[in-house]
């Protein structure tokens, strides 16, 4: 009845736990879904990327997902996470993949796996390791030689290592499908006959690993390689046609809200949309609908890419960072995929009649001889309407699909929600810290760690992203005659920066602070500069806030001071600073003490009591606390703080910038009407992230360690450890 393309192989091994036999394991698939071992599905699908959270946390984010009624969990591979350094891999703790996989197999759910490698994902460098920028003569994501050898390489590790492990369908493992490359066809579309080439060379190269399951591309557009699925992302995709007549219509990024950007609001998307643009692509043959996120989690350490990426990646996804069912987002989607799940038999047999029975109203039907099913639309987003069909009447609220399993009985609406909503809330827990403190050391060009380059560097280039941190550092000469010194008109010191902030210090006083927006990662810091007769010594402290993970040849995006840097109102009129000697430290000093650790922290003096310093920048504060009692989610409220980096136990919860008040569209939010990134907004005027998840596998139940590293200056007193309560 359709063209259907079918991948059969023996599988000779069920589950690691089941006895030894060989079963007919398939997987494939045509125009109306994936067909597995023999039977055709409709499947609901959801995000949940495994570094983001804790092991012990993933039991329970993949269960509460089959409770949502999903088939398919779907995962990135963060290729930085599990090669940090040329050959040396890392799968433990929360890069455990294989573990991730068996849990997610043991609850009884498939997995789709987005080798990529590379992810986008607001991850640092789009997933790709630092060190494979600097391979002689690579250039990413195109019909380069350095670049596909690295990408295979890591492509057929990832596949290597689920095969060994029996993870692909057809061994009997839960994993029925792949993806490689990611969102490439706007980047094939610039790149032009090279992108075209590099995206066969992909897929050619990825079928050849044998797998036995499919491979998708998503948003690859007008070029699809042969034997691959293309697929949708977006908000909406009910007019999504894949360009292969075989191909089942997938939407494998249905996004359930946003990221938070510091600086900006928090996004939220009202599940009457997202239940609506789910519904509308059903009815329109779509038989894959996957939930981008599901569970968002936390950007832990540094892992959070730029732009301005916040440590939060809650995504208002239906299950929130902390690991807690996001009501009624969690419940009304259930519902739904109970409704759709009951139109099964009908949709996955037969195509629909589709009628218009008014303006802004569409009517499909699934009718076969053993089953029938109906979706009810009314597109108006401001007027409800009537609709007869059959021989009954049905009301349709503004922009909402009514479900009719059996072509008679409504039994779900995607505008009527029925579920009580209930906004978890943050408590705190008992009193405050007892804080210590240290203050960092200003460094200078003296200094007999640093190396002297002349004129400036680009950040990266100097880094290799080992820390956010790297110093900028000169001397200027000041002669006794210059007019300033006795008119007391300071000159004005102007700095240029690629991204994203900057620090300013003049004999090592902090004389100010610049950083970048939103729309633009670029600062420019301007300001009267006090100095005197003689050497005075300039520190900048230059501090990236995550690599770039989007666009074309993002790779060569810079980060740090470029320059200009010049002074102006001298003798001389403007001094240009630019392209003399400059000298470079990577890091903070407590960085290289490890003062984050109870070992490290040993090697310095702190102070405490009424010498504890407050206000005071690039400050570290460091406390014990015990774990609280039962099993809440726990934070740390920051709203007092600035920016930096906050570490229990030796581990990094991230990057902390309270200090980023949010700014955009936070006024009354309709569901009805298109939804894009900017529609629905919360915050404004308040911290784009002020509470800090903390999670409890992390903990001990008494003397936990928590350290703070504060750039701007803030008050520690204020810093309180909260509760997330449903």
């Amino acid at each position: 009845m359709w063209n259907t393309l079918r991948i059969t192989i023996l599988a000779l091994f069920l589950w690691a736990a089941s006895s030894s036999s060989s079963v007919n394991a398939s997987v494939s698939y045509d125009d109306k879904g994936f067909i597995i071992n023999g039977r055709r599905r409709i499947l609901f699908s959801g995000s949940i990327h495994y570094p983001r959270s804790t092991p012990e946390m993933w039991p329970d984010l993949i269960q509460k997902a089959k409770d949502g009624g999903l088939d398919v969990i779907q995962t990135y591979v963060f290729w930085n996470g599990h090669e940090p350094s040329p050959g040396q891999y890392y799968f433990e703790g929360r890069y455990d993949l294989v573990k991730f996989i068996k849990l997610v197999q043991q609850a009884g759910l498939y997995v789709h796996l987005r080798i990529g490698p590379y992810v986008c994902a607001e991850w640092n460098f789009g997933g790709f390791p630092v060190w494979l920028k600097y391979v002689p003569g690579i250039e990413f994501r195109t019909d380069n030689g350095p670049f596909k050898a690295a990408m295979q390489k890591f492509t057929a590790k990832i596949v290597s290592m689920m095969q060994s492990e029996r993870l692909f369908e057809p061994q009997g493992g839960p994993i029925i499908m792949s993806q490689i490359e990611n969102e490439y066809g706007p980047i094939e579309w610039q790149i032009g006959a090279p992108g075209k080439a590099y995206s066969h060379w992909a897929a050619k190269m990825a079928v050849s690993l044998g797998t036995g399951v499919p491979w998708i591309m998503c948003k690859q557009d007008d070029d699809v390689p042969d034997q691959i699925i293309d697929t949708c992302n977006g908000f909406y995709c009910e007019g999504f046609v894949p360009k292969r007549k075989n191909n089942p219509k997938m939407f494998t990024e249905n996004w359930t809200g946003w990221y938070t950007k510091f600086g900006g609001t928090v996004p939220y998307r009202p599940v009457e949309d997202l239940a609506y643009s789910v519904a509308r692509f059903i009815q329109n043959n779509g038989s894959f609908v996957n939930y981008y996120m599901y569970h968002g989690g936390t950007n832990f350490g540094r892992t959070a890419a730029g732009l301005f990426i916040a440590t939060s990646y809650d995504y208002d996804a239906p299950i929130d960072e902390y690991g807690l069912l996001r009501q009624p987002k969690w419940s009304h989607l259930r519902n739904l995929h109970k409704a759709i799940k009951l139109c099964e038999p009908a949709l996955v047999s037969t195509y629909p009649t589709v009628t218009w029975p008014g303006k802004n109203l569409e009517v499909h039907v699934f009718n076969t001889k053993s089953a029938c099913a109906a979706f009810l639309a009314n597109y108006d987003p401001a007027n409800s309407a009537k609709v007869t069909f059959g021989n009954a009447q049905y009301d349709l609220p503004p922009w909402s699909v009514s479900i009719l399993p059996d072509c008679k009985n409504v039994v779900f609406n995607t505008a009527q929600v029925t579920s009580k909503g209930a906004h978890a809330g943050m408590t705190p827990i008992g009193g405050g810290f007892s804080w210590q403190s240290h203050i960092e050391e200003t460094v200078s060009a003296d200094d007999s760690d640093t190396v002297a380059m002349n004129g400036l560097y680009e950040q990266i280039n100097v880094t290799r992203d080992s820390s956010d941190y790297l110093w900028y550092l000169t001397d200027v000469n000041i002669r006794p005659n210059e007019a300033f010194l006795k008119n007391g008109q300071s000159p004005v010191l102007t700095v240029m920066s690629a991204g994203h902030s900057v620090h300013v210090f003049i004999n090592g006083q902090l004389a100010g602070t610049a950083y970048g927006g939103l729309e633009n990662p670029k600062l420019t810091y301007s300001g009267n500069v006090k100095l005197r007769a003689g050497i005075n010594k300039i520190s900048l402290l230059s501090v990236a806030v995550g690599l770039p993970n989007v666009g074309l040849h993002f790779e060569t995006y810079n980060t740090g001071v470029l320059g200009p840097i010049t002074l102006k109102g001298l003798n001389e009129g403007t001094r240009d600073l630019t392209k003399q000697k400059w000298s470079y430290k990577v890091g903070l000093k407590g960085e290289n003490l490890n003062l984050h650790t109870v070992s490290g922290s040993s090697s310095v003096e702190w102070v405490q009591g009424s010498l504890l310093a407050q206000k005071q920048p690039l400050t570290w504060y460091k406390t014990t606390f015990n774990a609280p009692t039962g099993n809440d989610p726990l934070a740390l409220d920051m709203n007092s703080m600035g920016k930096g980096e906050i570490w229990v136990n030796g581990e990094s919860i991230g990057r902390h910038w309270p200090g980023y008040k949010a700014r955009g569209n936070c006024g009354s939010c309709s569901y009805a009407g298109t939804f894009n990134e900017n529609k629905c907004g919360s915050n404004c005027g308040q911290a784009s992230q002020r509470w800090y998840h903390v999670p409890r596998s992390w903990l001990k139940p008494s003397g936990n360690f928590l350290v703070v590293l504060e750039e701007w200056g803030g008050d520690p007193s204020g810093i309180s450890l909260v509760k997330r309560t449903p």
